[in-house]
């Protein structure tokens, strides 16, 4: 018999909430340390901790800072620590994905040249915040939605 999507998973005994909380928490965890490898961060010697003056970038393209790397880390370890239970885990999957819709809020008003940007953030930072954002959402509402009709 398939299993539902709310429903444990018989391979692995995790329900799927829980599995792509704790994925989306190892991936936080990996771009939080890559943020910290020169070469993977380019202009690595302009890493600062925060500010945008920091001109180091992730990939070449996303602008970073030590606090920025340190945001990462963290929410993959409040990602992995939240995937122990399914309400943790959807509530890891949908805040976060709140957290990052208001930082790409944030990150569309905010002067990218002034003190208030001090995570940094750039326009290849404001679409990932997007796309990060409606993902975890929908991630935390569809990997749960058979088990909220009961």
């Amino acid at each position: 018999m398939a299993h539902s999507r709310g429903r444990r998973n018989p391979a692995d005994g995790r329900a799927p909430v829980r599995r792509a909380a704790a994925t989306v928490g190892v991936i936080f965890l990996i771009i939080g340390v890559l943020g910290f490898i020169p070469g993977i961060t380019s202009n690595f010697d302009d890493l600062y901790f925060a500010g945008h003056e920091s001109d180091a970038k992730l990939f070449g393209l996303f602008q970073v800072s030590v606090l920025h790397n340190i945001v990462h880390l963290l929410f993959g370890v409040a990602g992995l620590a939240l995937s122990r239970t399914v309400s943790g885990a959807r509530t890891y999957l949908i805040g976060g994905g709140a957290i990052y819709l208001v930082l790409w809020l944030y990150g569309l008003v905010v002067d990218q040249s002034s003190g208030a940007n001090f995570i940094p953030l750039n326009a290849a930072d404001n679409w990932l915040h997007l796309f990060l954002g409606v993902g975890m959402i929908a991630l935390g509402l569809l990997t749960t939605r058979d088990a909220n009709r009961r």
